[in-house]
């Protein structure tokens, strides 16, 4: 989406970033709607969402490449006129450095701590994974960059928001990657729709990329 928005044909791609995944868990007590006070609930969803709308504060206070997002939410009992007594949600975190990412963590966690003392319910955090970021190979990014040029082709500085097999593959050799647009920004997906000379454009990148690599003095 962003080569799209910026009307670019090609990414450069520095790198990946790194992730951390979290399952967060709010307990209160559950009660009925009607006869229970507002000043005597322990209302589990109102103290979740307050955790909730940080994450995404805490992605953008770290631009450019700060990223958080709730994508999961269990709420028990899960019914209209019952006060949740419970509630599970998924907090994903994302930057491109260790440093962002560490100071992502430690954000979060001491709003959660300082947001259980303020209500009285118990919140727990558990991290269930972490991604390490991934920076290139700066030969392989040049490449990319330098064939990018070769052809005049609009292009612009890129990471990857999302995991890719490059990754791995750069624990073991070097590696890089080429972004093009597609439209609206989706891929790995059957609507995906990249048009004829923006593929062409990736792969005469790609092609004089790993010529430049190979005829480099040994």
């Amino acid at each position: 989406p962003v080569l799209e928005d910026a009307g670019k044909t090609i990414g450069v791609v520095r790198g990946v970033l790194g992730l951390r995944w979290y399952d967060c868990v709010v307990s209160g007590m559950e009660a009925h709607a009607g006869p229970t006070p507002m000043g005597l609930r322990k209302d589990a969803l109102q103290v979740a969402t307050r955790i909730m709308q940080e994450v995404p504060a805490i992605a953008n206070r770290r631009p450019p490449h700060g990223r958080g997002t709730v994508g999961f939410v269990q709420i028990h009992p899960n019914s209209r006129n019952v006060i949740p007594g419970q509630v599970k949600f998924s907090i994903d975190l994302r930057n491109i450095d260790d440093e962002n990412l560490d100071a992502m963590d430690a954000e979060i966690k001491a709003f959660i701590e300082k947001t259980s003392k303020e209500s009285g319910l118990p919140i727990t955090i558990e991290q269930v994974s972490y991604f390490k970021p991934c920076q290139f190979e700066k030969g392989c990014v040049e490449a990319v960059e330098k064939a990018t040029k070769m052809f005049d082709y609009s292009h612009m500085d890129a990471v990857s928001g999302a995991g890719h097999d490059a990754v791995y593959v750069a624990r073991l050799a070097p590696a890089g990657m080429i972004f093009i647009p597609c439209k609206d920004g989706i891929s790995h997906n059957e609507i995906e729709d990249a048009k004829p000379e923006h593929i062409t454009a990736g792969c005469n990148v790609l092609l004089h990329a790993m010529v430049e690599r190979a005829n480099r003095p040994q």
